[in-house]
């Protein structure tokens, strides 16, 4: 698959897509979803979903970074109608993991709720001191994100009106919320809320592919490649299937149970 940058947008596009799938990363590894996320996003797009990969810089004013994302999606979905000759009317994916996840919600929240669904990974919606070591030492005191926590779920209570979601958290992660964020959503939209456990850790949605080109005829050193891979990978197959059966409930992958 082939990438290209459009307007502050990663895209990996599809000839006939299914839909758009706009996609935040975790805060420290946001800058580069093209790369970071390579596997994941390659996989969704060979699926015939369009990739619209976001990068932004984290920093205290979460509200600020979630509309300066959107404007760039608006700029990036502008072109691909425009310029790329895509349909206008496609439907639209948010998929987040971890700070990922709270953007689209505050964009939802605050300013464009024209989402078919929204997928979030590993949802995190801690305080600044909690997630950034040592914060105390280095900052004033009373340095917070804005909005802060408690806001934050208090937007999603009053303002989110995506009605389709899945939520995916991992068995051995630590710093994983989504069972708050499946309570505040299912209080709203009952049983269109979709909630996942999966194995896995916090980093799972970052694993990388290995690469493995098949020759002319399927060998046994074939074999022992396509073997390599699915031991190495079973929690990001797991995964990807998981994001595809709910994606598209008519599709061929094994289908993923609450």
């Amino acid at each position: 698959m082939q990438w290209q940058e459009v307007r502050g947008n990663w895209l990996c596009l599809p000839q006939r897509p299914l839909g758009w799938i706009h996609f935040l990363g975790g805060a420290f590894v946001a800058a580069a979803p093209q790369v970071t996320y390579r596997r994941l996003l390659e996989y969704l797009a060979e699926a015939h979903y369009g990739i619209i990969a976001t990068p932004f810089v984290n920093h205290f004013d979460h509200g600020a970074i979630a509309l300066e994302v959107l404007h760039k999606l608006d700029y990036a979905l502008d072109w691909l109608v425009h310029r790329g000759g895509y349909p206008p009317a496609l439907p639209i994916y948010g998929l987040g993991h971890s700070m990922g996840c709270k953007l689209h919600l505050l964009i939802n929240s605050l300013h464009d709720g024209d989402r078919a669904g929204n997928i979030f990974l590993a949802f995190n919606n801690y305080a600044a001191a909690q997630s950034i070591p040592g914060l105390d030492n280095l900052t004033p005191v009373g340095v917070e994100f804005s909005p802060t926590p408690a806001e934050t779920e208090a937007l999603i209570q009053q303002q989110y009106p995506v009605r389709r979601n899945l939520l995916i958290r991992f068995q051995d992660d630590d710093i994983d919320q989504t069972p708050r964020l499946r309570s505040l959503l299912r209080a709203k939209f009952g049983d269109m809320v979709t909630a996942l456990k999966l194995p896995g850790n916090h980093l799972t949605p970052l694993s990388q592919d290995l690469k493995w080109q098949v020759g002319a005829e399927f060998s046994p050193l074939d074999a022992v490649g396509q073997w390599i891979k699915q031991r190495l990978f079973p929690e990001m197959q797991t995964l990807e299937e998981c994001l595809l059966a709910w994606l598209n409930p008519l599709s061929t992958v094994r289908r993923c149970r609450p």
